[in-house]
Parts: C-alpha cells; sequence; structure tokens
C-alpha cells in the first residue's frame, strides 16, 4: 500500500480520471513533439541536480521554461524514456514549453543531503550557504545559458511539496523568473499544513507519508531501487491506531530511529528554533515575479499553506503582482478531476476545467510568452452551496461584516447573545474510544472527508452539536472563522474540535441516479473542521497546563471559507475533543504526548459553557448581499 500523499503527488500531471487512451496519445505527442535532455546541473556548492529537460521540437520559436522541482522522483530516467504527458494537464503541454522537471536536492538521483522544508538561508556569506532558492536560482541560471531556442523567461509550478519549492523561488528570485504558482504549497508543518494542526500531530498523514518519504537515500537511486511502501497490517485506520497504543510505540515497533524526521517530531514537539527555521512565509519579501498562489477549500493537506502564502506575500509586497484562486478543490483537483463534484456534493459545472481555461494556462502564457490578454481578479473564488466563481478585490472581501453565532442551551445556535447566567453542557470524553474522523472503516486517510456527511458524529454522547433554525434568507460566508470557546475539564490538557457544518432540509432532493444510495434530506456536510491543542491555547512556544475544574478560553482560528448557506439550510456547529486517527489522541493530561504510554491516556468530564458572561462562538465573515 502507498502512502496517501506520495501515491498522489509522484505523478503529479496526470488526469486520475482520464481513460488509458488519452494518456497513450499524450505519451505519442511528447514522443513526437519533445527531444529530452538529462543533465546533472552543478549548484555553486558543487553539488549536481538530476535535471529532465523536455525541448520543443519546432525550431522556428523560441520557448520560455516551465519548471517542477520535486522530491517525488522526475522518473523515467534515460534519455530515450518519456513521460507519458508534460505539465499540469493535456492543454499545457501541447502549448509548447521547455518542460525542466528536477530532483531536489538529496531526492533520487540529486547528489547531496535532502533537509525537509529546508530552512533558508537569510544571510549568506559564502557558495556553502545553500538554500533551495539557490538551487532554484542556480538551474535558471544553467538553463538560460545552456539551452537553444529558449526566450530568456522561466516559469515555476508546483503542487504540494511542489508548491514548497515553488515558493522558495520568490526571495533573491533569478531575473528569468517571470511567473510562479505555488499550488496547495506546503508551508508551515506545525500550525498548518500536512502534520500538524496547531500544534496537534496529523496522526495518518505524519505515519503514513514518512514510512516511505522519510526513509534514507544514502546514495542517488532510481525508484526501482528505492523504499517499499509500508505494509499496514489492518486495513482499518482506526483499529491500527488505536491499537498501537501511542505515537511512541508506533515508532519503537516501525521506525525505531531509523525516520530521522520521525525523530524530529520527537525531539521538537512545540514551536521551536527547528520549526521557526522551517517557515518560508517571513522571507517572502521583495517578490519580483508574477504569482498565482492556487488552493483548494477542501483540500486535506494544504488548504493552510494556500491562504498563508498568499496572505503572506500581500502583507509584505503591497505592491506584488500576486493573486489567488480558490475552488472546490480536493488536494490538486484543479488539475486531478473535473472539478463537477467532490465527495457526494455536486457543484453543477466543471470548475477544473474552467481553473484550467481561464487561468493557470492564460497565466503562463502571458508573463513567458506576452501572449493573450491575462486580467484576472485579485481573489477568484468558488462560492459553493450558490455554486458560483466570484471576483473580489481583496481576500478577504472587504465587503463583509463580522457576525457572532452563539452556543445555546439544548443545542440551539443563534445570533443573539445567551442571556442566562449558567448554562453549560457536559460531557465524558475518553481517548480510548476517541471520536472516528469519518463514518465507516477505512483503510488509508480519504480526502473525502473534509465534505462529508457528519450525521455519524452527531449520534455521540461526546460530540455536542449545536444548530440554528432553519435560514430565512441565504448567508454566505467568505474569509477566516474564529472558535472563542469558554470551557473547563477535568483533565490538565485537552483538545478542541470546532466543525462548521451545513445542514440540508429534509425534503433535499438525493442525486439521480443514485448507486451510493445517498441520502440528503438532512445531509450535514462539513464546510470547515479543525482542532486546537489546549495546552498551546496562548503560545505554540510554551505550552500551559490547563487548571482542572477553571473556566479556560480556547481562542483559534479556523481556515478560510466560502460558502453559502441556502435559505432553508440550517448551519450547525459540532464540538468534541478528539479526530482520530486524523489526529493523534491527546492522553487529557499535561504531558509531552510524544512520550505518553497506554496507561496515560484517561477520560475527562467536559464542560463548554454558553451562559452571559462565558459565551462560547463561532465568529464568522460574512459577505453582503
Amino acid at each position: 500500500m502507498i502512502p496517501f500523499k506520495l501515491r498522489w503527488l509522484t505523478v503529479i500531471s496526470i488526469f486520475f480520471a482520464a481513460p488509458a487512451l488519452a494518456q497513450t496519445t499524450d505519451s505519442v505527442y511528447v514522443l513526437e513533439n519533445y527531444t529530452k535532455v538529462e543533465q546533472q546541473i552543478t549548484m555553486r556548492d558543487g553539488v549536481k541536480l538530476f535535471t529532465s529537460i523536455y525541448i520543443p521540437k519546432d525550431p522556428s520559436k523560441k520557448f520560455p521554461f516551465l519548471i517542477n522541482r520535486t522530491p517525488y522522483t522526475v522518473a523515467p530516467y534515460g534519455a530515450d524514456k518519456f513521460k507519458t504527458n508534460l505539465g499540469n494537464f493535456p492543454a499545457m503541454m501541447q502549448e509548447g514549453f521547455i518542460f525542466v522537471y528536477q530532483d531536489v536536492r538529496g531526492k533520487w538521483m540529486s547528489e547531496g543531503t535532502f533537509d525537509d522544508i529546508r530552512p533558508q538561508v537569510a544571510n549568506k556569506k559564502s557558495k556553502k550557504d545553500i538554500d533551495e532558492s539557490t538551487d532554484t536560482y542556480d538551474t535558471i541560471d544553467w538553463l538560460v545559458k545552456n539551452i537553444k531556442n529558449n526566450n530568456g523567461k522561466a516559469g515555476i509550478w508546483g503542487i504540494s511539496y511542489p508548491g514548497f519549492y515553488s515558493t522558495t523561488s520568490l526571495p533573491g528570485a533569478h531575473p528569468a523568473l517571470k511567473a510562479v504558482s505555488p499550488q496547495a504549497p506546503v508551508t508551515d508543518w506545525f500550525r498548518g499544513d500536512d502534520f500538524h494542526h496547531n500544534g496537534t500531530l496529523f496522526l495518518m498523514d505524519a505515519f503514513g507519508f514518512m514510512s516511505t518519504f522519510g526513509v534514507p537515500r544514502p546514495k542517488p537511486i532510481t525508484p526501482e531501487k528505492g523504499p517499499k511502501s509500508f505494509q499496514f497490517p489492518i486495513a482499518d485506520n482506526y483499529r491500527f491506531y488505536l491499537e498501537s497504543g501511542s505515537v511512541k510505540n508506533l515508532k519503537d515497533k516501525y521506525f525505531a530511529d531509523s525516520i530521522k524526521f520521525w525523530n524530529d517530531l520527537f525531539a521538537h514537539p512545540n514551536l521551536d528554533t527547528f520549526w521557526q527555521a522551517r517557515d518560508i512565509q517571513p522571507h517572502l519579501t521583495n517578490v519580483k515575479p508574477a504569482v498565482m498562489v492556487v488552493g483548494g477549500f477542501f483540500d486535506a493537506e494544504d488548504a493552510y499553506g494556500t491562504f498563508a502564502t498568499y496572505k503572506s506575500i500581500e502583507k509584505q509586497n503591497p505592491g506584488a503582482n500576486n493573486i489567488l484562486v480558490m475552488g472546490p478543490w480536493f488536494h490538486g483537483g484543479w488539475v486531478r478531476s473535473t472539478g463537477s463534484s467532490f465527495g457526494d456534493i455536486e457543484f453543477g459545472q466543471a470548475t477544473s476545467t474552467d481553473y484550467q481555461k481561464n487561468f493557470e494556462l492564460p497565466f503562463f502564457k502571458y508573463y513567458l510568452k506576452s501572449e493573450g490578454d491575462f486580467k484576472p481578479a485579485e481573489a477568484n473564488i468558488f462560492v459553493t452551496g450558490s455554486n458560483e466563481w466570484k471576483k473580489f478585490d481583496t481576500w478577504p472581501p472587504k465587503d463583509t461584516k463580522t457576525r457572532t453565532l452563539y452556543l445555546q442551551p439544548n443545542g440551539k445556535l443563534s445570533f443573539e447573545k445567551v442571556g442566562r447566567t449558567d448554562s453549560w453542557d457536559e460531557y465524558i470524553s475518553d481517548p480510548n474510544h476517541p471520536v472516528p474522523y469519518q463514518d465507516g472503516v477505512q483503510a488509508k486517510r480519504t480526502r473525502e472527508y473534509m465534505i462529508d456527511d457528519q450525521r455519524f458524529a452527531a449520534r455521540r454522547p461526546d460530540v455536542k452539536v449545536y444548530q440554528t433554525e432553519a435560514l430565512t434568507e441565504d448567508i454566505t460566508l467568505a474569509g477566516p472563522l474564529m472558535a472563542n470557546l469558554v470551557v473547563s475539564t477535568t483533565g490538565s490538557d485537552a483538545d478542541y474540535v470546532v466543525k462548521l457544518i451545513d445542514v440540508y432540509p429534509e425534503d433535499a432532493a438525493s442525486p439521480s441516479p443514485n448507486p451510493k444510495n445517498i441520502i440528503m434530506g438532512g445531509y450535514q456536510m462539513l464546510v470547515r473542521g479543525e482542532i486546537m491543542r489546549g495546552k498551546y491555547r496562548n503560545s505554540f512556544e510554551r505550552p500551559e497546563a490547563i487548571v482542572p475544574g477553571t473556566i479556560t478560553k480556547v481562542n483559534y482560528t479556523l481556515p478560510d471559507v466560502a460558502h453559502t448557506f441556502k435559505k432553508g439550510h440550517r448551519i450547525m456547529v459540532q464540538i468534541q475533543n478528539s479526530w482520530f486517527p486524523l489526529a493523534d489522541r491527546n492522553p487529557q493530561k499535561f504531558m509531552d504526548i510524544y512520550q505518553a504510554e497506554p496507561a496515560d491516556f484517561q477520560k475527562a468530564t467536559h464542560r463548554i459553557f454558553h451562559d452571559v458572561h462565558n459565551s462560547s462562538a463561532l465568529t464568522i465573515t460574512v459577505l453582503n448581499p
């Protein structure tokens, strides 16, 4: 079984929904229209990076470079062996670019030592001071000077980890670099993205990914000689991780000290200098190339990084040419599906096709070939629920107002503040019987959980449910959410999961045909969910115990949304203390959870307060009608 992220990212240019015949046709097109060159490009410190270059055969034109730097292999290797297609989608390949694929330092056939989300070197004093920015600069410099028939311009794109390498091209960018598109870019592995959310370990992604990706590579290798995928002994992720007993047991049993990054997780449980050095955002200054940041609202891996990257560039570069495109997509769904639906939810149009036609291809044509008339909005956003593309001058939009949804007694949710002076819900959370992140049995983490029906969770006594009356008019949310919880626990630590949900009316029509027997009447569509580890409520750098039995505030921001709750629907908020095995379990006592033993996990009694003095609420950003 190949870990989820490796499986989806090693072949980022393939449409998974495309028929085999189309891929065969693409392969023939590549062979007939491109010449392949393999080159070891020497970096400033002498390390050589393996690079595959596909050059259009047309001698009558000069072409720009379109570069993808990746840790997931540029295979196939061999000058006579060609990729089945080039670029993100067929129209990009047929447009004609000099496509460049490079194994990043320390991966596959490149020399050097790999470092996960390699830190930037801010003050470079010698040729030994390298980072991903210098490797990108040196690559472009070599390409421009040595590949014939190039027009002196380069662009970079990448999804997820390659999205991170796209972002790192921006600090000190080469003068030839004119267009950069970080797509679902890895950005901050502690506060958000793949491996942590607000300091909480995202267990399945970390273990599944690093069990293969993190295996050391002492010398350059090709995929057939690379690490084999981890074979899970139980085809039920909930049981596998629960029966392991603890994160420490997982490491001891399966990794020992063989996975460097897993060791780093254990050595750096808090937001210390290790994680701070791996945050690219402070270095996104003096940005010169045009930038198009792309992501999906239902991206299970890097929704945080998309917004963080865009906002950091905006904040630190007021005059930069920097735009945002967000759609109703899973991780890479803008090129890995038609985008007409996701999970059980239909969008009524091929949103991915729209994106490819109206954004990505025009973006690179305009800035690399000086062709077309690319005039997008600052923020190009697909709003689910109403299922329409909207254009905004800023993101979040200016034409909004902040409203507060207050938790109420008896499971109610309202824009009116509670008048009672004593009101709370009390329940027991047992980490040995954690709330699953999705209904049913899964062998691996699914992508659909980001948008799935939450009725299974609402039935549990350790999930508290609050919902409005049926809406009398449409309400569109466009921007961030803020959870403002007032809680107490008999433990000294706890996780808090807040989920924003769109509840369909009971007479909502189910899809036709309906082979999966989906019942849309009363469907609880997850719009956004996020977790907060309680000990980090005041500081990620300095965790603090919760005083048992003491009323405590836990406030945190959830990733942005763009969704219309239609008239007749209800807005629901669910609150729980586990989200397993998506997130690792909290023992519910203050400690280094990486050192927790099975005996450390204990039940705790929780209260969620909703009275006039202690109002738990969700702050939302509402688009003015």
